[in-house]
């Protein structure tokens, strides 16, 4: 387990390393590393991911097996150079490929590499392979193309689909098969293998049963050499050659071999079997099926058909399957499913090997991985348009060329695996990743390049007619020479860049698969786990790294192996063979613009010439040649050169622009390491800086975080202040709603004596008193808690100055005080401002000026310039000491003088200086002792130009009732006093009142049908809440009814709620009548008048009846269901009493009535008491 020591180290390693990983990267490569669809293409397939048993892997591999081209190879080497020839030919051709396929498929599935990976560590390099790629990836397009329109020219045969929809069928039925990897491929080999195996007997069996001497002239059969089938040595190694171009197949059985399951000693057998039977094994088959397409061809010619034909896979099952169906429909039906199905098992391997062949090839040459299906979608496009150009001839001379190339590319391979790791010329295993290898391995290219060159010259006929007829030959036997030969003169140090660590196998539990597995590392780019041979250090990133990763990294620029990259292995070649004055500019841009066209040169030139020739060929059967006007060799060639060199233009163009823009990369690249290099220079000279100035940050933290606990602290403690102010205003609130509420009624009363509205006045007064501070202290809480928000809107300005000046000059006179107001300038008519707040901070001011002046003046001073008014409020008073004026804005703070020992709660200039900041102004006051103060405040108030409405001076009439239809009224208060009084102020003005004391009881009284104009809601109830009603109240279809909120919580007024009742609706109590009545007026439209109405009259009531009351066993049941609150079961209850007994009518109606009011105490004390109750 890593050391606390261990961990720093690695972090400080990261933070030093050259490069470092961002989050669009690592999320990119951690998407290419998904092997959802995947299936480690362009990695080592690990341990844990080979679950599959020896015998589905094995199964999985032999499914390829299945290609027809193998019988059209068969009946095309009969035809051309007869039984004898072909015959040995083949046999030979299983054997070579047999003995070569056997290490490739051993090391793959004991490795778990593909035939790519295999490449690389086989002698060729990390680039180097990318050439094995590239010709791997075109065998996989080519045979796709070829097997694809065997399968089209089926469904032409079968349903008449003209061959080119044929072909494009053909290309996309694949698609879907191959998206999801190996999974979906082996279960369609699993499927399909038995039908196939049998489709693929039945015929010969039949023919055989039928017409036992139906092949009985094959082995006198010459073809078109003649000869009567005598062998020829010549036309033997001609067959030879086309035959082992089927070699490739082997890299395709790696492909699918990679997914084996380790070795163990118990899987021993079948391990050696799956490996035989997968790999090497498909040949055996072959071989079988190539014998027996000659057998079926020569059928087919017995019939009749013409030899171009018979080697058509398509014509020779159904000339024997007219053995098995005598219906020539069935037959046909029979031949077509069999091909569909060969074709499919081939294809899907052609697309799937050819996805894995073009991701190696362009993630290292472009360091960027789009997803294999991508290339399934190219690889399957590629063979599409070969199919539509109708190349296929120039596809058989490209398969002439590229036998001779793919034999030297395997057999270079076969070379490092059988001869030069034994002899220990290689490295033992097989070496795979980016980080370990050369660019470029001269033994297995220099092999490849030397087989390849001395085959194409053979097959061309440089070296005479039996040369060109073991071309093959030639190749195989130079690559098994050359490689070793080579590996002997380099020493071999061309495999390893650096030194590979051998990671020890780690036993697996026995709840585990069997076996063992290699311990896990993280990558430090994508952040995955994988296992140890897929991992190695990497400079840049000062970390382990996964091979993917290290393929799709572009700007580490080889630090692991600055030796191994291509352009220095190219720069050293060229200094080996180039005079030492020239090698200043081999590192320029003109080195690699050469190297480029060196690939590009002989590839177009291939391309051009394999064209040419199938022209000139097409025309010489066409016979155009002697016709007048037709276009002679001269002209065609002359055509063909021109376009060659036009396009050689063009790509020389391409390959100087991508040398600058390579160029251009590695000079930013360059500049970026430089300046980074530099940060973290200057960075390690900061460090000794940083550590001479630790003690004093420690210090300074830990004065901090005792400041910071001190605010925290303090904080806490203005939290509980606001909370406890909050609190106590509720609790004060709640009286103050009666007493104001009733001293308003009391005051309003004509009835009551004049002495004794003094004494109610005076009440009031002290109410209001109480009420103020109460207002002061909650404001200060809410600036406090931030909820405290302004209500800006046009003011006008110059009028609130004249209503303060009019305001306090009468109390200044009334102390006998001279009061002066001056404007020093114009003031604005109408600002934008709170003139609420505005008004405050004035009435505040002025109101303690006069307050603590006995002698003297008050002076009010307003200036206004620049959108900002300064207001000064200076006075003759006592004055304040420093010590007062440092903390005359604190709450609850005093002058200490006698003079101002006047009354007060000492929260006025807190509440100015607070709203002030709200406001973003600015509150300060300058006095000296003895002389008086001067208060100054400048506010921040926009003027407002334009026509402004003059504002309006309401003229209230007495408001003794309203017009119209009695309005219904619901009060919703846990307080009865508090309902009462509510009762009490809009009964007398025609207001049809309902009472409720809880939520509950709210919610039944309306699931009755009861539908109020108006519904008064508290919110601070037991049970559910004002907030939870409201919300259940707007779930009933109420139509039109009002809301609002009366409560005691002021602080809920300014908070926003999801119930939609607004600030406008949130009357907060103690309740001020007017308030309240504006209020309805609002709501409800009403029309006030001062006559008192007939229904606002109270009625004086009649003699209530005498009450029968029901009997005990009756009166114990409805006791029951008052006492549980159940409206309904009351409501039954008191149906059935009157059911039984009709003369208790008068007691079911006065129970009904005090059960819709929800009055069930009330109801419980008078069943209680009994009969006496009613006397």
């Amino acid at each position: 387990m890593p050391s606390p020591t261990d961990s720093l180290h690695d972090a400080d390693a990261l933070n030093d390393a050259p490069q470092q990983v961002v989050k669009v990267r690592r999320d990119y490569n951690a998407w290419v590393g998904s092997e959802t669809m995947e299936d480690y293409a362009l990695r080592y397939t690990p341990q844990r991911f080979r679950k599959w048993s020896e015998w589905r892997v094995a199964n999985t591999a032999f499914g390829a097996a299945s290609f027809l081209i193998l019988e059209a190879v068969g009946a095309t080497l009969l035809v051309k150079y007869g039984f004898a020839n072909a015959f040995w030919a083949i046999l030979a051709t299983g054997l070579i490929i047999f003995l070569a396929g056997l290490p490739i498929s051993i090391y793959a599935a004991r490795h778990g590499v593909d035939m790519d990976l295999l490449t690389r560590g086989a002698g060729f390099g990390y680039i180097g392979s990318t050439i094995t790629s590239l010709i791997y990836a075109s065998f996989t397009f080519i045979f796709f193309a070829l097997e694809a329109a065997v399968m089209a020219y089926a469904l032409e045969l079968a349903l008449g689909i003209p061959p080119s929809w044929g072909y494009l069928i053909c290309a996309l039925v694949v698609i879907p098969l191959v998206t999801y990897g190996v999974s979906a491929i082996s279960r369609l080999q699993l499927w399909t293998q038995p039908l196939w195996l049998l489709m693929l007997v039945v015929p010969f069996a039949y023919v055989l049963m039928r017409d036992p001497g139906a092949f009985s002239g094959m082995t006198h059969y010459g073809g078109d050499v003649g000869g009567g089938g005598a062998f020829d040595v010549r036309y033997f190694g001609a067959a030879l050659t086309v035959g082992i171009a089927l070699i490739t197949q082997m890299g395709e059985q790696a492909d699918y071999l990679r997914f084996m399951p380790a070795q163990t000693t118990a899987n021993r057998g079948r391990w050696w079997l799956g490996v035989l039977v997968g790999g090497p094994g498909w040949v055996v088959l072959g071989v079988v099926k190539m014998l027996g397409g000659a057998l079926l061809a020569y059928l087919a010619i017995t019939h009749m058909v013409p030899p171009e034909r018979a080697v058509d896979p398509n014509q020779m099952y159904l000339a024997a399957y007219e053995y098995v169906f005598p219906n020539y429909g069935w037959a046909v039906a029979a031949t077509a499913l069999f091909v569909v199905i060969s074709q499919l098992k081939i294809n899907v391997t052609n697309a799937y090997a050819g996805s894995l062949a073009w991701s190696n090839f362009f993630s290292r040459l472009t360091h960027s991985h789009p997803g294999r299906v991508v290339w399934v979608v190219f690889n399957t496009l590629i063979a599409f348009m070969l199919m539509e150009m109708n190349v296929f001839e120039a596809l058989g001379d490209v398969l002439g060329l590229y036998s001779n190339i793919a034999i030297a590319w395997m057999m270079a391979v076969v070379a490092d695996l059988v001869i030069n790791k034994p002899l220990g010329l290689s490295p033992r295993g097989i070496e795979f990743k980016r980080a370990h290898l050369y660019d470029i391995n001269p033994v297995g290219v220099g092999a490849m390049a030397l087989a390849s060159t001395l085959s194409i010259a053979a097959h061309l006929g440089l070296f005479g007619p039996l040369a060109q007829a073991f071309s093959a030959v030639i190749a195989l036997g130079t690559a098994l020479v050359a490689s070793p030969l080579i590996a002997w003169a380099t020493g071999g140090r061309y495999y390893m860049a650096r030194t590979s660590t051998v990671i020890p196998l780690v036993p697996v539990p026995a709840t585990e698969n069997a076996g063992a597995h290699y311990p896990l590392q993280r990558c430090v780019v994508c952040e995955r786990e994988y296992e140890g041979p897929d991992m190695a250090h990497c400079p840049a990133y000062r970390g382990a790294i996964c091979s993917l990763c290290c393929t799709l990294d572009a700007r580490c620029g080889d630090l692991c192996k600055p030796h191994a990259s291509l352009s220095a292995q190219w720069s050293g070649a060229l200094r080996w063979l180039l005079p030492r004055r020239i090698w200043p500019y081999l590192d320029t841009g003109l080195g690699h613009f050469l190297l480029l066209m060196l690939v590009v040169v002989p590839l177009l030139a291939t391309v051009f010439g394999l064209l040419y020739h199938q022209e000139l060929r097409a025309l010489a059967e066409a016979g155009l040649a002697e016709v007048a006007g037709a276009p002679s060799e001269g002209a065609l060639r002359s055509g063909f050169v021109k376009a060659y060199m036009a396009l050689l233009v063009i790509a020389g163009i391409v390959a100087w622009w991508l040398v600058l823009a390579h160029k251009s990369r590695q000079v930013a690249q360059e500049e970026s390491n430089r300046q980074t290099h530099l940060l973290v220079r200057e960075i390690e000279l900061h460090r000794q800086t940083d550590e001479a100035l630790q003690t004093a940050k420690l210090q300074a933290e830990e004065a901090t975080r005792v400041a910071e606990e001190a605010r925290r602290t303090a904080d806490l403690a203005n939290q509980a202040k606001s909370r406890y102010i909050s609190a106590i205003s509720h609790e004060l609130r709640t009286p103050l709603n009666s007493i104001l509420g009733y001293a308003q009624l009391m005051g309003e009363d004509q009835a009551v004596p004049p002495h004794r509205k003094q004494a109610v006045n005076v009440i009031k007064r002290g109410g209001e008193h109480l009420l103020s501070l109460i207002e002061g202290t909650l404001d200060i809480a809410r600036i406090e808690s931030g909820k405290l928000t302004l209500n800006v809107r046009p003011m006008h300005f110059a009028d609130c100055i004249h209503e303060m000046t009019g305001m306090f000059e009468p109390q200044a006179a009334a102390k006998g005080l001279g009061f002066r107001f001056e404007a020093q300038g114009s003031l604005p008519e109408v600002v934008r401002a709170d003139e609420k707040r505005v008004r405050q901070i004035l009435i505040n001011l002025l109101g303690n000026a006069v307050k603590f002046t006995s002698s003297g003046e008050v002076l009010l001073r307003v200036r206004y310039a620049r959108e900002l008014a300064t207001i000064e409020i200076q006075d003759t008073g006592p004055g304040l000491s420093a010590d007062e004026i440092s903390q005359i804005f604190e709450p609850f703070a005093r002058g200490s003088s006698p003079a101002q020992a006047a009354p007060g709660a000492g929260l006025g200039l807190t509440m100015a200086k607070m709203l002030t900041d709200l406001m973003g102004g600015e509150l300060t006051v300058a006095s000296t002792p003895g002389e008086g103060a001067t208060f100054r405040v400048r506010l921040f108030l926009p003027e407002l130009h334009g026509a402004m409405p003059e504002p309006q001076v309401a003229t209230r009439r007495p408001r003794r009732a309203y017009q119209g239809p009695r309005r219904t009224v619901l009060v919703v208060d846990n307080e009865e006093i508090d309902r009462e009084l509510l009762v009490q102020l809009l009964t007398p003005l025609g207001f049809v009142l309902r009472t409720a004391a809880s939520g509950h009881d709210c919610l039944d009284l309306l699931a009755t049908g009861y539908r109020p104009d108006v519904i008064f809601m508290d919110l601070a109830m037991p049970g559910i809440d004002g907030w939870e009603t409201i919300r259940r109240i707007r779930l009933l279809p109420l139509g039109n009814t009002a809301i609002a909120v009366v409560s005691a919580n002021a602080f809920d007024k300014t908070l926003e709620n999801d119930v939609g009742i607004q600030p406008q609706d949130f009357i907060v109590k103690p309740l001020r009548h007017s308030e309240l009545l504006d209020w309805l007026e609002r709501r409800l439209g009403l029309v006030w008048t001062d006559v008192e109405t007939p229904s606002s009259a109270p009625a004086t009531p009649a003699p209530p009846p005498a009450l029968v009351w029901p009997d005990a066993q009756a009166l114990a049941a409805l006791r029951e269901v008052v006492a549980l609150g159940f409206y309904r079961g009351i409501i039954h209850q008191l149906d059935q009493i009157e059911a039984r007994d009709p003369a208790c009518t008068g007691f079911v109606a006065q129970m009904r009535a005090l059960a819709r009011q929800f009055q069930f105490e009330t109801m419980d004390r008078q069943l209680e008491r009994g009969p006496s109750a009613a006397e």
